[in-house]
Parts: C-alpha cells; sequence; structure tokens
C-alpha cells in the first residue's frame, strides 16, 4: 500500500450502546454522564463502495468498539477495531488507517479523544438489516441490534435526530436495542432484554492519507 493515498468509503451504518434510549452523549454533544456512567458501544460499518489508493475497499466490514468512563468529551476513550475474518491484510491496514484518524476523514477529529488503543481482532462479521432494524454479529466477540423508532408521520420510516454532532453522519435513524453483548478489548456487557439506545444511517467518508 502506498504511503499516500486519496480514499472513499460509503455504505451502512449500525450502533448499539448501553445508555438508555435516548442516549445523551448524542443530545448534548458528548457532554452529560452516561446513563450507567460509563459508555460501552459497538459501532458497525458494512463499506458497499470504497477504496484505499489502489486497495479495494468494496464489500469490508468491521466494528469499532468504545469504552469510556465518565463522558465521552472528556475523552481517554479505550478503542478497538474488530474487522471481517475475509479482509485481506492490506485492507486490514487500510480500515487502520481511515478509523485511527491518521489517513484524515471524519475520524481525525475524535482521534484525539481516544487514550488507549486496544487493538485490532478479527472475526465472522455478519450484517442483516431492512428499513427499520439490524443485526450484526462479530463471531463470539460482539452482537448488536436495534429496532428504529417509527415516525407518527409514516410508520415506515424511522424517527430522526438531525444536525448532530457524529462521525457517520449528521442524521442518524433512532432507536432502540433488541439485544447487545459485548466481549472483546476489555468491553464487557451482555442485554438480551433490549431498551438501550441503537442508531443507523447511511456513511459516506472520505479523506487523503
Amino acid at each position: 500500500m502506498t504511503t499516500s493515498a486519496e480514499w472513499k468509503i460509503s455504505g451502512d451504518y449500525f450502533e448499539n450502546c448501553n445508555c438508555d434510549y435516548v442516549c445523551p452523549c448524542i443530545l448534548t454533544n458528548m457532554a452529560a454522564e452516561p446513563t450507567h456512567g460509563t459508555c460501552k458501544a459497538g459501532l458497525a460499518m458494512s463499506i458497499n463502495d470504497g477504496h484505499f489508493g489502489n486497495v479495494s475497499l468494496n464489500g469490508v466490514k468491521f466494528m469499532v468498539m468504545i469504552l469510556t468512563e465518565g463522558p465521552m468529551g472528556d475523552g481517554n476513550w479505550t478503542v478497538g477495531l474488530i474487522i471481517d475474518e475475509s479482509a485481506s491484510d492490506q485492507q486490514v491496514e487500510a480500515i487502520g488507517a481511515i478509523c485511527s484518524g491518521d489517513a484524515g476523514g471524519p475520524m481525525e477529529m475524535a482521534s484525539a479523544l481516544v487514550g488507549n488503543f486496544a487493538g485490532i481482532e478479527r472475526a465472522k462479521i455478519n450484517v442483516d438489516h431492512a428499513s427499520m432494524s439490524f443485526t450484526v454479529t462479530a463471531g463470539e466477540l460482539a452482537a448488536i441490534g436495534a429496532e428504529m423508532t417509527p415516525s407518527m408521520v409514516d410508520a415506515e420510516q424511522p424517527l430522526y435526530i438531525d444536525n448532530a454532532g457524529h462521525p457517520a453522519n449528521t442524521r442518524l435513524a433512532m432507536g432502540t436495542a433488541t439485544n447487545t453483548s459485548f466481549d472483546v478489548f476489555g468491553i464487557t456487557w451482555d442485554s438480551s432484554n433490549g431498551g438501550n439506545n441503537g442508531h443507523m444511517a447511511p456513511f459516506d467518508w472520505n479523506g487523503t492519507a
């Protein structure tokens, strides 16, 4: 892979966190205390179309796992990556550069909040989604799922929050988790009861490494 490369990825984004619905972090620009004091989040991205220089990223799936003690805006995040086991070494290197912020793009600003990069794990990642729901599994390491909150205007469309300060998209569909489990990078959480926070959105990122 070249050390200087233009890159672009676009596709579908999915998220669960352990905050109760609606997550106070998104409503306060990361200033609020998480519902349960500690934020544990799994952020999944399924690339439909993408490249890093001449390396194709079409079809690559990955998850960003986050742990914070206290408000997210205070920083000192623990972050780790789970990348689909079918990705090549070059693709893993590219995703690592994008998610670290080293390659510019939306994660460059967020990188200042990371205090501990916990590493990269590989697992088979499966994504199943429809217009109003999703499930994502990463082997035995992580699983997230949510159903979107239907709009009162159109029950077949989700309720959205707009102009959000979120790296995936400024417009996020709002939903409640159906199941979540994390056991990776020292981040552990298991909830089959649902009711926690969930989001989904398209994403479109680009930058220059």
